[in-house]
């Protein structure tokens, strides 16, 4: 503006900025391409043959390759190889190096195909059972409810009765014209032009729970040109925090669909639920139908470490196969597919045994495990099972076999879930040294499988600036230390834009080489950023052009910004 004059940067900023203007700029020894793909079918074959031609014109010298039939190489069809053979040759003829991704530990499903129980479970304990005619079903204790959850009741100044709270807004009131059953449902609409600060129309319903149950909540939703989908949301909070993380995977515009998630109430008597949007902008969304019911063997973890109990009320203890049948969730991880966990089925019933000591009417106390799912479908494994170790050696003896490759890249990522089970407890270790345990063992498999070749791992799980800390998502303690048991030799790629300064710092101190996974579908202008902080950086080799979206527009500038770089 006219007659403003320009903000002075302090002098010690300007020595500091010039001084780092002199530093170095890293020397890059590899420019790779980041790719998830699926190599089962073969008319996906031929498109990624054309980003490894255009990588390589571009100036690449190689493709990580995620696939998550990586987990699954025993069981896929004779094709796959032969899709993968194709690859392999183009990528040696255009001398590219291939770095396939290995051990899912946080995105674990496609390991927890060959066995659902070895996911990471929390408790549920003490939930009611009542024996009647043969067999035990979960009884609410206490009964649990929303107050108005089909929001048929409107107070006088138009909100909700029985809700404790509600944006007044405008954006948030009740339509009786759309209701999925009913004469009334509660309608979101236009939320932007309402608060185009936040995006908020949510409304709020604090209920008593009982702790360690496991309990789900349904809602009916429809949507109509409602943008963000996912500004939409189901929280459920207890001292501050959130009890779940699952998303609702709404389309902009679908009819009544009935969305669920579930929680575990962990030591809370008392939790707060928010039906809401948050970053919304424009469009319609109507809520029905919402309701809340404690749920009992719902994908019920049959494990050591996951210890089911049942007892009378008098203490007495009920022996599997004697007083009742085996239990088992034939849905545990297999809906819609091996590996995959939902919360829509119904857990089992106790089935009592003709001779066995539960009599009919008898009050059961059940405590038992179950997996918390995360945004859309991410299960955890539980990395103090000895039987997740033994699946990883197997799954990199196979994809070594079938790559050969110079390099593997650990797929640790985002652990939402660590240090519940027995299992975790037994070893006395915090989730912080748990991990750095399985950093460990995952250093021996690899330098026993594929001596001499790199590995390389995301970065952070062993970031105290990123996800290494206290109070991360359902991790049951702290996971400061676990960068303690990474191998000096991993090389880390470094994906903590945010602070990308202190995070390259950090694993340069530590002794680790790094490679910087840029891109992140913003546009190929953020790697200079990248290599900005990265300037006086010791040990950074290279950088990645890292897509979650399959976006390979930019793949060709992505390089030339990097390459150019002084």
């Amino acid at each position: 503006m006219p007659g403003t004059r320009p903000l002075a940067l302090p002098a010690a900023a300007l020595v500091a900025a010039s001084a780092l203007a002199q530093e170095p700029p890293p020397r890059l020894e590899h420019l790779w391409v980041y790719s998830q793909w699926n190599f089962q079918v073969p008319e996906r074959v031929e498109p990624f043959l054309q980003i490894l031609r255009r990588a390589k014109a571009a100036g690449y010298t190689g493709a990580v390759l995620a696939d998550y039939k990586f987990t699954k190489l025993g069981s896929v069809p004779r094709v796959y190889f032969e899709n993968v053979e194709r690859v392999k040759a183009e990528a040696k003829r255009l001398g590219l190096v291939l770095v396939p991704c290995i051990f899912p530990i946080g995105y674990s499903n496609g390991l927890l195909a060959a066995d659902p129980n070895l996911a990471e479970g929390m408790p549920a304990r003490d939930s009611l059972f009542v024996a009647r005619e043969g067999e035990a079903r979960l009884v609410p204790d206490p009964p649990v409810a929303l107050r108005n959850g089909d929001f048929e009741e409107v107070r006088e100044d138009g909100t909700f009765a029985g809700w404790d709270w509600q944006d007044k807004n405008g954006a948030l009131f009740p339509d009786r014209e759309g209701a999925a059953s009913g004469k009334l449902c509660a309608r979101v609409r236009d939320v932007g032009k309402h608060d185009p600060q936040h995006g908020h129309a949510r409304i709020v319903q604090k209920v008593r729970v009982s702790p360690w149950r496991c309990y789900r909540l349904s809602v009916r939703v429809k949507t109509q040109s409602f943008w963000p989908a996912d500004s939409a949301r189901i929280q459920v909070l207890a001292g501050g925090k959130p009890l779940h993380h699952q998303t609702l995977d709404l389309k902009r515009t679908q009819d009544w669909t009935e969305k669920r998630v579930v929680f575990d109430s962990c030591a809370h008597d008392e939790a707060t639920v928010y039906l809401g949007t948050w970053e919304a902008k424009e469009g319609t969304l109507w809520w029905d139908d919402a309701r809340i019911e404690e749920v009992g063997l719902l994908n019920v973890l049959r494990r050591d470490g996951c210890p089911l109990v049942v007892r009378g009320e008098d203490g007495a203890v009920f022996e599997e196969g004697k007083d009742f049948a085996r239990i088992a969730d034939p849905g545990l991880g297999s809906r819609p597919y091996a590996g995959e966990y939902d919360v829509d089925h119904e857990g089992p019933p106790i089935r009592l045994l003709p001779g066995g000591r539960i009599r009919d009417g008898a009050r059961l106390r059940v405590s038992w495990w179950f997996p918390p799912i995360i945004h859309d479908d991410q299960v955890m494994c539980c990395v103090a099972e000895p039987a997740v170790a033994r699946w990883c050696r197997d799954q990199m003896e196979r994809v070594a076999r079938l790559f050969v490759a110079p390099a593997y890249f650990w797929s640790h990522d985002e652990i939402r879930c660590l240090g519940w089970c027995d299992s975790c407890r037994k070893t006395s270790l915090k989730p912080g040294a748990l991990l750095a345990r399985n950093a460990r063992e995952c250093g021996e498999i690899h330098r026993a499988v594929a001596p001499g070749t790199m590995a390389l791992v995301w970065s952070d799980m062993w970031d105290p600036n990123h996800n290494a800390h206290d109070g991360y998502y359902h991790v049951n303690g702290d996971l400061a230390g676990s960068w303690e048991g990474l191998p000096k030799e991993v090389v880390v790629v470094n994906w903590h834009f945010g602070k990308r300064r202190e995070s390259l710092r950090f694993f340069a101190g530590r002794g680790h080489k790094q490679v910087i996974a840029g891109y992140y579908d913003e546009g190929p202008a953020q790697v200079r950023d990248w290599l900005e902080a990265a300037r006086g950086v010791p040990g950074v080799i290279g950088v990645m052009y890292t897509t979650w979206q399959s976006r390979y527009d930019d793949l060709e500038e992505f390089a030339r910004v990097a390459r150019e770089f002084r």
